[in-house]
């Protein structure tokens, strides 16, 4: 026993002695470690920042219909007669005659960062004259709603703030694609903030879509219509579609 607790003083001793030859490496491994937590937790936080904002920025009252088998706007594609019967779908919200509904275009358009003034890409979404209210949580804070058969364009307070040349007046060019920023909008700090939109049938033209679109987004009588408006898509053999809650998608 006495033998044992003198090994166990001895080793103690020794590592005691050592510490200033072991402090420098030590201190590298707790650097390091508190490194990689500091990284983990920002992205971590990164992340739910996203997912909240993702959510905040759809309503369970508003469905989002895109080609079957489509994995995001990107990669659907809608005719003109598709999106013009899913207007006419029950469960629709209807503003006299009409459907409270948008067909809808995505494409990405180059801005310089104010930040680095190196270009990236900002989401252009080509809308209809019903988008407001479809998306009736989005405000014109500054300017005007843009007038559509034109060029002008509004910009969301996010992209607004962080990419040069799409200030409040301003144009800019993406290719054969010429803007007008002529208002800013908010949408409760949503996704929708990071966007650029225009009148989709500009866009139709200068990239050479004929009559077609992305997706259509639309307003629903009450949530409970989203299983009526989906059945009834989706059961038309004339239509290709799916269908989901915007909040889901």
């Amino acid at each position: 026993m006495l033998r044992w607790i003198s090994q166990t003083l001895t080793v103690s001793a020794l590592s005691v002695r050592t510490i200033p030859q072991r402090l420098s490496s030590s201190a590298v491994a707790v650097i390091g470690i508190a490194g990689v937590v500091i990284t983990f937790v920002a992205v971590l936080s990164i992340g739910e920042g996203f997912r909240a904002a993702m959510t905040d920025a759809g309503s369970p009252r508003r469905a989002i219909v895109m080609r079957a088998g489509a994995d995001s706007e990107m990669t659907s594609g809608l005719a003109g007669d598709t999106a013009d019967l899913i207007k006419q779908a029950p469960g629709l919200q209807r503003d006299g005659n009409r459907a409270v509904a948008s067909a809808e275009l995505y494409v990405l358009v180059d801005l310089n960062k104010r930040s680095t003034a190196t270009p990236a890409n900002v989401p252009l979404r080509g809308v209809e004259p019903m988008t407001l209210k479809v998306r009736d949580e989005v405000h014109v804070t500054e300017g005007r709603m843009f007038q559509f058969g034109t060029n002008e364009a509004i910009i969301g307070r996010a992209a607004n703030r962080q990419f040069a040349g799409a200030d409040l007046g301003s144009e800019f060019t993406s290719g054969n694609l010429r803007l007008k920023i002529v208002g800013i909008f908010e949408s409760k700090g949503s996704v929708s903030e990071t966007e650029i939109w225009c009148d989709n049938r500009l866009l139709q033209g200068v990239f050479q879509r004929g009559n077609s679109y992305q997706s259509v987004l639309a307003s629903l009588d009450t949530p409970a219509s989203f299983d009526t408006f989906k059945n009834w898509l989706t059961a038309n053999p004339q239509l290709n579609v799916q269908v989901r809650r915007e909040s889901e998608y």
